[in-house]
């Protein structure tokens, strides 16, 4: 009798057009990372003891940031008889990664052309809004900060088969996007859970063995 296996769920990235709001390309982890670290730079007001109306006020939501590292490995693709992976190991993996922090290839070269035409403002280029997800409680827009990608093993034509890539990011808030953008409603949506998942806790004090506040 065969054992069941419970359906496990894969972290990863979303790329959407910022213009339509289309999926361009999904890049999900090979394998869900054991860890996963997040801090949050408090955007508050007060709090230094010269004004004391401001002691509890806050700015807007803190500034999160996410770590995470990753492994990818060639060796269960190359298993499951993976062409793209006999010829190219993980390359096309890396590639999926690596080009979320570059703009495109036609991006540079329109901007190029613009240039040469003696065009005097261009616009910085525009990236696609970049998901985080990691399962349907936590989806968040994300501007990918620092990546760090450490490869350990090659085939005989050099190409890597297997590597650990380590990935920082700065969650996009409503104060980054602005009211109206597809990136502050999914913010909104991801405080909403969290707000949510908040309420289960409740609230008796008798856990901490007190009635009440003295």
């Amino acid at each position: 009798m065969t054992a069941l296996h419970p359906r496990l769920l894969k972290g990863g990235l979303v790329l959407i057009a910022p213009e339509s709001g289309a999926i361009k390309r999904v890049v999900s982890l090979q394998y869900n990372p054991d860890s996963l670290s997040r801090s949050f730079q408090v955007q508050a007001t007060g709090g230094d003891g010269q004004n004391r109306s401001e002691a509890l006020r806050i700015k807007g939501p803190p500034v999160e940031t996410i770590k995470l590292e990753a492994e990818l490995d060639a060796t269960d693709l190359l298993e499951a008889g993976d062409t793209t992976a006999a010829q190219l190991g993980i390359h096309a993996q890396l590639a999926a990664l690596e080009t979320l922090i570059y703009p495109t290839s036609s991006q540079i070269r329109s901007n190029q052309s613009l240039a040469a035409s003696g065009t005097l403002e261009i616009l910085p280029m525009e990236a696609p809004l970049t998901l985080f997800v990691w399962s349907s409680a936590r989806i968040v827009a994300v501007r990918v900060t620092e990546l760090s990608v450490t490869e350990e093993a090659f085939d005989p034509n050099l190409n890597p088969i297997r590597a650990k890539v380590s990935i920082g990011m700065r969650v996009l808030s409503v104060d980054d996007l602005g009211f109206g953008n597809r990136g502050a409603d999914v913010f909104m949506s991801y405080l909403q859970r969290k707000e949510a998942l908040a309420a289960l806790t409740g609230s008796s004090m008798t856990r901490l063995g007190l009635q009440g506040i003295p």
